[in-house]
């Protein structure tokens, strides 16, 4: 079997800096470590600095005065943040920095008045995050749909926004709506992250040249979820798996040449491995 392998599969920046930042912790020996929520949306990741001795915490509360606690690479909302600072020995943020400046953005928009219209999965750590920083009024939607049944207020200014890793062009369709029924002076906060875009672009060009795809990363990873959208959408076969081990080959059967990416906090080792499985059919 032929594999055409995405350039850009597997971990982006945020992740990286994500990790780094626990090494280093590590590195030092001076206690405890925990995280508060998984750093990132991997399981075999997580197993690995679980076997290291770094607890992952549920909430503020289960902190120990002596431990120092990692925010998650997707944020944590700001109440999250104060209460941890009373129980933890250290917080360190390893929140990815294109959600901080999203976290920022929407931030500033409150402060001029703004409600803000969120792009993204209500359930979502990254998104839970985000609305804390947005007041009360605002309103986030998964799909668009949602947004069209929304009570929009006459006289009321409002402001778009998106989860990081949501999907581009269904954004660029929702800011076009909204521009017709608010007018072109929306504020559109531009949050969805580079990374994301080029994945999304490489993971289309390869689903329209291959027989099938393969989406490698977490299940609960909302970017990987998307790669393996968009390759869908291109009326490509696509297989979206947490590891090589769970790929059944009778799911490629008849594929000759097969497209291979990863989500954005997919390690490399992982990808190798898959590469070789696929190879091998």
């Amino acid at each position: 079997m032929i594999v055409r392998r995405a350039e850009t599969a597997g971990f982006c920046m945020g992740v990286s800096l994500a990790l780094q930042k626990l090494e280093t912790e590590l590195a030092k020996k001076e206690g405890p470590i925990a995280t508060l929520g998984p750093i990132i949306h991997n399981p075999q990741v997580l197993d690995h600095y679980a076997h290291l001795g770094v607890r992952c915490l549920t909430a503020p509360h289960e902190a120990h005065s002596d431990e120092r606690v990692i925010i998650r690479a997707h944020g944590i909302p700001q109440r999250l943040q104060r209460d941890l600072e009373q129980t933890a020995k250290t917080v360190l943020d390893a929140t990815c920095p294109k959600v901080k400046r999203a976290q920022m953005g929407i931030a500033r928009k409150l402060r001029e008045g703004c409600t803000l219209l969120l792009f993204g999965e209500k359930d979502h750590p990254e998104v839970r995050g985000l609305m804390s920083y947005a007041g009360e009024d605002a309103f986030v939607f998964g799909e668009f749909d949602e947004l069209k049944q929304y009570p929009f207020q006459p006289g009321k200014r409002y402001c778009v926004a998106a989860q990081t890793t949501q999907d581009r062009n269904v954004f660029a369709e929702i800011v076009d709506w909204l521009r017709m029924r608010l007018g072109e002076d929306l504020p559109v906060l531009e949050t969805i992250c580079d990374a994301t875009r080029e994945r999304q672009e490489e993971a289309i060009a390869l689903a329209r040249e291959v027989d099938a795809m393969v989406v490698v990363g977490g299940y609960n990873s909302g970017n990987t979820r998307r790669l393996a959208d968009v390759a869908r959408a291109q009326g490509c076969p696509t297989v979206h798996v947490e590891t090589p081990e769970e790929l059944n080959p009778a799911q490629l059967q008849g594929a000759q040449v097969v497209g291979l990416t990863a989500g954005a906090s997919t390690p490399k080792a992982i990808i190798d491995a898959m590469q070789k499985k696929l190879e091998a059919l």
